[in-house]
């Protein structure tokens, strides 16, 4: 059972990874033509636009070292789990009070379901009592 989980536990960081890298990467290159294509306006100071992208790639090569060694980078998950629950619930405020796009709150129901699958792997690893792999 412990291999099974691990190898889906492995394969859904690796996932988390592509889909930050990915989308931040796509964010930061192609901002104002998504912007423009959604009709959403852009702010004044695009360089706010562009951090936040880079923050979601540099989340996403967090996610790769989880994905290479999961044990190791246990305090990675936990990171991961703090970012996409801030990420999911101020995106779902905003769209929910009526001023965030629905492309936004679409983003933050994928990181809510990554951010159930960080917390359980977090209770799997406690209870497989695997940390004492960290080196």
């Amino acid at each position: 059972m412990t291999n099974k989980l691990d190898g889906f536990f492995k394969s859904m960081f690796l996932i988390a990874a592509l889909y930050d890298f990915v989308l931040g990467l796509v964010f930061f290159l192609f901002y104002g033509q998504i912007y423009s294509y959604l009709n959403i306006p852009i702010p004044a100071e695009s360089m706010y636009l562009q951090m936040a992208a880079a923050f979601v790639i540099a989340m996403g090569v967090g996610y790769y070292f989880v994905y290479q060694n999961m044990y190791k980078n246990i305090d990675l998950v936990k990171l991961g789990v703090v970012y996409k629950f801030v990420y999911s619930s101020v995106t779902s405020y905003f769209y929910f009070k009526g001023s965030g796009p629905a492309i936004f709150f679409l983003f933050a129901v994928i990181d809510a379901v990554f951010l159930l699958l960080f917390v359980w792997f977090l209770f799997y690893a406690k209870k497989a009592n695997k940390n004492e792999h960290r080196q």
